[in-house]
């Protein structure tokens, strides 16, 4: 049998592939994994008793965003790299921008304070164990990440897999913020991006064993 014939044949059966596949495993993986997240961090740490209030400081406020962006951007970067032979274009540089405005307020934040400030809008009160919670409450968010990646035929498989971390990280830090009881941004910036860099790194050592298709 002919090259072409044969092809025709695996072709002829075949319906019209759904445009929206993508979206639609990636909201679904999302919006399950997401509650999962929200309902562990209920149960095992509980909301921020000062949460009402937290809600009117503009940094409370300005962490949700933080996290909220790179959650944004990132779920972009997890999209093309599901596929095959697409290009990321320009969304490292995206994904870099707002983590470059956390450090630099942070940093505002530091030369503007005391020494006796400075330890405590770095360090906080929670910085040991920050990082770790966001990474657990990012573990539900990366199975279903991992599930929606897997299914679009990704090729690139480690640099998928840190992708399906870092998103996932960025949910489960969106998560915390409803836990976390700080409000410092240079503790936003290094401590909240330690937590995500976390399941990232799980994420591309990975890869390759998870999104083998």
């Amino acid at each position: 049998m002919k090259t072409d014939d044969f092809v025709e044949l695996l072709a002829r059966d075949t319906g019209p592939v759904q445009a929206d596949m993508g979206t639609r495993r990636f909201a679904l993986a999302i919006g399950v994994g997401a509650l999962c997240a929200a309902l562990l961090m209920v149960g095992v740490l509980g909301l921020n008793p000062a949460l009402a209030a937290y809600t009117r400081l503009p940094n409370f406020w300005a962490k949700v965003v933080f996290v909220t962006t790179l959650a944004g951007i990132s779920l972009l970067v997890a999209r093309r790299l599901a596929r095959p032979g697409v290009g990321l274009g320009r969304l490292p540089i995206a994904l870099a921008v707002p983590v470059l405005a956390m450090w630099a307020g942070g940093i505002l934040v530091l030369v503007t304070s005391t020494p006796a400030e400075r330890v405590e809008a770095f360090f906080g009160q929670t910085w040991k164990v920050c990082p770790f919670l966001i990474a657990m409450l990012s573990a539900p968010v990366f199975v279903g990440v991992v599930w929606a990646m897997k299914g679009l035929a990704p090729t690139r498989l480690r640099l998928a897999g840190g992708a399906a971390g870092f998103l996932s990280g960025a949910v489960g830090a969106v998560v915390y913020c409803l836990h976390c009881p700080e409000l410092g941004l240079p503790f936003v910036g290094c401590w909240y991006l330690l937590g995500i860099l976390i399941p990232t790194g799980i994420g591309a050592l990975l890869g390759e064993r998870l999104l083998r298709w």
